[in-house]
């Protein structure tokens, strides 16, 4: 009967080691996971303590609208960043240079409009980098922010960013101006109601938003806010 005691006690003795073990290696792992994400440079605002707002305008379509916003931006002096998708640039190379000479900043919108959060590494890695160099063979230098289309993304494009030295760009106000019914006073409204500093605010090129532009421009202006490019609203 002794010996059987001393057999069970052993037992439970190895079976709680197991068990601690096991749970050392759970949290472990979920810490370093936690912290990875934490420090993987996605922003969905600015982190400077400032009145400054930047605007960032997706491109992968909307041709006919980008110069009327361009003129509208020049007439305020404001630059802003424009996110470019790599087929998009390579199909209009004219338009991107004139993008650029205009001063806004060229960030990164990857090869192609889909859903980066079901690639894999491999392929997230490859659609970034691929519009990287068209971006660089036509300006002559690789941006340093990525901003994924439909703002997804999984670990594996934060992997593939981190090794390609970009930051992933979210926002923090979406005027949701590729939608049907969103027209001139349904963007200006979803910007103004929610202006904060180091905001970013999301858009594309379209009709409505051409519209609207100036009137968000001027309230915001009126609010005492300067309205720039990612860079001025993100400190390393």
């Amino acid at each position: 009967m002794r010996i059987l005691i001393m057999k069970r006690s052993t037992f439970y003795i190895l079976l709680s080691i197991i068990l601690i073990a096991l749970l050392t290696f759970l949290f472990v792992s979920f810490y370093n996971r936690t912290t990875e994400t934490f420090n993987t440079d996605v922003y969905y605002k600015g982190n400077i303590d400032d009145k400054v707002i930047a605007f960032a305008c997706n491109v992968d379509w909307g041709n006919e609208y980008i110069m009327p916003m361009l003129d509208v931006l020049s007439e305020n002096d404001i630059k802003i960043t424009f996110f470019v998708t790599g087929r998009w640039a390579n199909e209009n190379p004219e338009l991107l240079k004139d993008i650029y000479n205009e001063g806004h900043e060229i960030g990164n919108h990857g090869y192609n409009h889909i859903n980066y959060d079901q690639l894999s590494y491999e392929k997230n890695k490859e659609e970034i980098l691929k519009a990287g160099d068209v971006i660089e063979r036509i300006l002559g230098f690789t941006p340093k922010y990525f901003a994924p289309p439909a703002g997804a993304y999984n670990d594996y494009t934060i992997k593939a960013c981190k090794d390609l030295n970009y930051d992933i760009i979210m926002w923090s106000i979406d005027t949701i101006d590729w939608r049907e019914d969103s027209n001139k006073e349904k963007i200006k409204n979803r910007v103004i109601e929610k202006i904060h500093k180091s905001a970013i605010v999301l858009m594309h090129p379209t009709e409505e938003t051409v519209k609207a532009l100036p009137e968000i421009i001027s309230y915001i202006l009126d609010k005492g806010y300067k309205i720039g490019k990612i860079s001025d609203v993100i400190k390393k």
